[in-house]
This record gives structure tokens, C-alpha cells and sequence, in this order.
């Protein structure tokens, strides 16, 4: 006999509101909304345009919405499979022409985006040039510009655009069925580019929503504008297993919904929020109560959450990184710059050009305790950083020449910077950090520390800034010297010696750093296809690095994650820069 209908919920109310009461505290809190992932970051969210971030909490995000044209198979690094594009073009199949110059990629049948419109070869093509052609300051467009147009910047010194007409038409073709790309040079890590940074979105859409055209005429109006002035800035449209939903930019929250109609297979997880959560103990407390699925997880605070019922740390994870590294402004912006004091060397500032002095930079190397930083910053789940280059790709040496920590060297150094006046008038100026960067706040103290320990007259102030002011200060050269890490945009070698030296790079832009020898290097390195002749090459070029005290490295750090032990069907790679939400689901 089935229960009548009042009598059934009757019952299931009985059932719903009884039933947490009974259940363990860990249980309760990993039943929390089915559905749902909720991902607390440290970072924040600086846009929703792929062409122009180039921040983990951003990118992380974007790879959940929009679809590249490959992917890495799983966790490898090395084995590619198809996405949007039908097949992963080799020689052996004919989609690489025999001079290694030109990549076909036909495309999948059938691949809608969010706004229900039909992917076409056409919007593949027009995303790709986007990406490369938009090319704001500090974006990612130079990692596909360098290998098809061969340079890294679309601009030259008079600001006005350095790609032809012939060039742009010639670069990416569509037809019928395929996209065609056509390289200025042969490139080894190329199909790893496109595997992490070939977002595809909807032409008519962008055109629709008042962005770029895909004409040559066009482009200059929408060449290097800054990201809040593009249509995209608070709209997205992607292939991707989840879509838009809402960006509350006040609340610094994110959410995203399934994508029903997903080319693959719809998500398990019906909606994903991401929130920006800068303080840790914040994170840990969501976490605890259920309230946060997943929360990035700084390693100095591992131990805090060990032994926490229905918690698990996804640990010693893959990564290519170089986390944190300190960066010398050679050339500092003086207007209106609090951080260089007086601006004079006095005692109560610095010059300018403080840091364009070997002797100030070597004393600084060796002002570092790394092997203390080792220990408190990452708990020993780090390898000490000899160089830009991290284990596991060519060109890294465990056995490379490192600054060690040393007092009488440091001061040394000093003593003899700017002929005796850096060591008898001393000197002011601030150390920069992110906000919520554990690791980075770390070392600072610890070069703090040390130098200040040196001389009565020497004064470091630290300041922890925000994300998106910490970028805005760096693009303007107006820090002295800050830290920042390094996560690679790709599984080469070429992706941690050009942004880190090549004087179109990164970072050696904002430093104000140029050296024409280094640069020679790094061209010829990343076209050879023998790994003996590319090792040689960058054993060179982190030998010229080091003995120029470019930039001081830390660690080589492994990654780490806190969740719910509710969440299944997680993995990684080593060139996420964020969690990838589509396999997961919670039980």
C-alpha cells in the first residue's frame, strides 16, 4: 500500500530535516550543495577577454569556458589529443607540411557555442588572429606571435602597427573545413602553445557586441587598448563545458553554469563559483564547514589542515614553476613614486637607476637566505631554483652555478656599490609583494631581514599590494624590486628564458633590461629541433643571466590544492593555472 500524498511529505520533510542532525559533522558538511563546486582563490578575476590576462585566477577560469583547438591528454605533457579541432596535426597524418612552417587543424562537426551558433573554420581563424593582433601591453599575445609572425610585439617604437597586410593575410587561413597556420620559422614548442592559448570564440558575436572586425583596416582602432574599454570585458562566449553565468565584480565572485549542450557531454557539476578569498584563514574556515569545495592552499599553511575530517590535500602535484623570483627595476619610474623615498641616494631614497649597479645586485644575491626560504616558505616540497628553467624540460641543471646565502660577500658588495656611498649613506626604498602570496611575503622578510641585519642605515619597507594594482605598477616600472612566480604557459624551455630575458620578454620589459647577446640566444635556441644543441644553447643563456644577476630565483615549488573529500575525478597539469572543473563531480 503506497503512502498517500500528504502522508509522503509528510515524510520526506521528516526525512530532509532530521537527517543532517544524525550525520557526522564532516559528513553534513560535504552533502552541501550537490550540484555545485565552489572554488576559493587567492587571486582575483582581472577580465573575461582571453587575449588579454595573463594571471592564474583569470586564465583558470577561462579554460573552463572556452575550448583551444588541442589539449593535453590528461596530466602528459607531451601527448596531445583533439578538441575543437577533429585531429592533432603531425607529419605522419599530413597536417604538418614536410619544412615544419604550416599546421592544418580540420575542424569538429557539429560544436556549438553558448549563444547557439555553429563553430565554423572562419571564427577559429579569427579568434587566433585576435589573440595575437589585440596584443595589449603585458598580455599573452607574444606566445603565438613570435612563432607565426615572428616578432612579440605587433607595435615598433613609433607605436604604429608592424604587421603587414601580406603578413595577416598570409599567417592563418580558413577554408571550408580547416584552419591553416603558417609559421615564419620552425618552432619546437608550438603544438604545446596551442594545446594551452588557442581559445576559440564566435566572430559574428564579437563583431556584434562592437569588437574588432576581422579586417586588416580595422585593426589598428582596437590594437593595445586596455582591457576595460573591450566588449568582452564583462561578456563571454565560448565551447567550453561551462558558460557565463554571472560576475559580481564587488562581491569579487564568479559563477558559471553547464553548458547543456556541450560538443563532449554536458558537466557533472551543474554550477561552479569561484570567489576571490585573499585571506587564507578565510579559505580554511569555508573549507571546513563545506562552504568552500576547493581553496588554494599556500604551502607554509600545510600544516593547518592536516587531520581535518573530510579534508584532503591533492599534493606534491606536477609544476612547472618558478615561484617566487625577485626582479630588479633597472630603470625605475620616478613620478610621483613613493617606493624610491627622496629619489636621491641619501639615506632616505634611492636613485632610479639604484639597480642598474652588478655590485648592488650581487650584494642583494647574496643577501638571501634561499635554503631558509626553502625550509619555512615550502615546507621542503620545493627543489632550489638555480635559473629560470624548472626540472623536467631541457636545459635545467641540477649542478648550475647559484647565489648562496653569504653576510661577508653581501657585504662586499655593498661596500664597494656607487664607490662606497650605498654602505656609508645607506639607502630606502620599498619591496613589493602580492596580497595573499604567502610564499612571496616570505621571502621578502627574510631579504629584509638579512640586508637590514648588514647596516644600521640600510631600510626596506614591505608592502602587500593587489592584484591588479600590483600589475598596473609593475607595466609602469614604478617597483623597485617585487616578486612575482612563474607558471609555464607551455611544457618548453623557451617559455621560461624568453619571458624571463629576451628584451621583448615579460619581465625584461618591465625592468627596463636589454641585452642583445641574450637575445641572439634565445632565437637560435628555440628554432633547433636537436635537444643537445637547444641544452647547450640554454646552459649558456642562464650562465649569462646568472653571472648579470638578471633577476634572483628561489624554488622550483610542487603544487597543492585543499578539498572536500567529496570531490571526485580530479586531475592536473603542470600548465594549469587553475582547477579544471569538467571531470569533477562530488559524492
Amino acid at each position: 500500500m503506497h503512502p498517500t500524498k500528504s502522508r509522503f511529505n509528510a515524510l520526506k520533510l521528516f526525512f530532509l530535516f532530521s537527517l543532517p542532525a544524525a550525520l557526522p559533522p564532516a559528513l553534513h558538511a560535504a552533502l552541501k550543495n550537490a550540484d555545485t563546486i565552489v572554488y576559493a582563490l587567492q587571486g582575483e578575476i582581472t577580465t573575461l577577454d582571453p587575449v588579454y590576462p595573463y594571471d592564474a585566477a583569470t586564465q583558470g577560469m577561462l579554460m573552463n569556458v572556452y575550448d583551444t583547438l588541442i589539449r593535453f591528454n590528461l596530466s602528459s605533457l607531451t601527448d596531445f589529443e583533439p578538441a575543437l579541432a577533429a585531429k592533432v596535426p603531425s607529419q605522419q597524418n599530413g597536417l604538418i607540411s614536410k619544412d615544419g612552417l604550416t599546421y592544418r587543424f580540420p575542424l569538429r562537426k557539429g560544436v556549438r557555442f553558448h549563444s547557439g551558433a555553429r563553430l565554423t573554420p572562419e571564427d577559429a581563424r579569427y579568434s587566433l588572429l585576435r589573440f595575437m593582433l589585440t596584443d595589449p601591453a603585458g598580455g599573452p599575445a607574444a606566445l603565438l606571435l613570435e612563432p607565426v609572425f615572428g616578432q612579440a610585439a605587433t607595435r615598433g617604437a613609433d607605436n604604429k602597427l608592424t604587421v603587414s597586410k601580406e603578413e595577416f593575410e598570409k599567417a592563418v587561413k580558413a577554408d571550408a573545413d580547416a584552419v591553416t597556420i603558417t609559421l615564419k620559422k620552425p618552432f619546437a614548442p608550438f603544438l604545446g602553445i596551442m594545446a594551452r592559448w588557442s581559445y576559440i570564440m564566435d566572430k559574428q558575436w564579437c563583431a556584434a557586441n562592437g569588437e574588432w572586425d576581422g579586417t586588416y583596416e580595422t585593426l589598428p582602432r582596437f590594437n593595445n587598448r586596455n582591457k576595460e574599454s573591450s566588449a568582452l570585458y564583462r561578456a563571454a562566449n565560448g565551447t567550453g563545458p561551462f558558460m557565463l553565468e554571472r560576475w559580481d565584480q564587488n562581491a569579487r565572485q564568479l559563477e558559471l553554469a553547464a553548458f547543456p549542450n556541450y560538443w563532449s557531454s554536458p558537466a557533472k557539476i551543474k554550477r561552479v563559483i569561484l570567489k576571490t578569498v585573499a585571506d587564507f584563514s578565510a579559505r580554511k574556515t569555508m573549507l571546513e564547514a563545506g562552504d568552500a569545495d576547493i581553496i588554494d592552499l599556500p604551502r607554509p599553511y600545510q600544516a593547518q589542515l592536516a587531520g581535518l575530517p573530510g579534508v584532503r590535500l591533492a599534493d606534491d602535484l606536477p609544476r612547472l614553476a618558478t615561484d617566487p623570483v625577485f626582479f630588479f627595476t633597472f630603470k625605475i619610474n620616478p613620478a610621483g613614486n613613493a617606493d624610491i623615498g627622496s629619489g636621491k641616494l641619501d639615506g632616505q631614497g634611492i636613485p632610479p637607476d639604484f639597480f642598474s649597479s652588478l655590485d648592488v645586485r650581487k650584494a642583494f644575491a647574496y643577501s638571501f637566505d634561499y635554503a631558509g626560504f626553502l625550509k619555512e616558505g615550502y615546507k621542503g616540497a620545493a627543489v632550489r631554483a638555480r635559473g629560470s628553467i624548472p626540472p623536467g624540460l631541457t636545459g635545467y641543471n641540477p649542478a648550475a652555478p647559484a647565489y648562496e646565502y653569504n653576510r661577508t660577500r653581501a657585504e662586499e658588495y655593498f661596500r664597494a656599490a656607487y664607490n662606497g656611498e650605498v654602505w656609508n649613506k645607506g639607502f630606502r626604498f620599498t619591496l613589493t609583494y602580492n596580497n595573499g602570496g604567502a610564499e612571496s611575503r616570505l621571502a621578502c622578510e627574510n631579504m629584509k631581514r638579512n640586508v637590514e641585519a648588514m647596516n644600521l642605515k640600510f631600510h626596506i619597507d614591505l608592502r602587500g599590494v593587489d592584484w591588479p594594482v600590483y600589475l598596473e605598477n609593475t607595466q609602469s616600472r614604478k617597483m623597485p624590486l617585487f616578486t612575482r612566480g612563474w607558471t609555464g604557459d607551455y611544457p618548453d624551455p623557451h617559455n621560461f628564458v624568453f619571458p624571463f630575458y629576451h628584451s621583448k620578454g615579460r619581465y625584461p620589459l618591465v625592468q627596463g633590461f636589454v641585452n642583445p647577446e641574450l637575445d641572439r640566444l634565445i632565437e637560435a635556441a628555440v628554432s633547433k629541433t636537436s635537444p643537445a644543441e637547444r641544452a647547450e644553447l640554454y646552459a649558456r643563456i642562464q650562465k649569462t643571466a646568472y653571472d648579470g644577476v638578471v633577476q634572483l630565483y628561489t624554488a622550483h615549488p610542487k603544487g597543492i590544492y585543499a578539498m572536500r573529500d567529496s570531490i571526485t575525478g580530479f586531475y592536473d597539469n603542470a600548465v594549469f593555472m587553475g582547477v579544471y572543473f569538467y571531470p569533477l563531480s562530488k559524492q
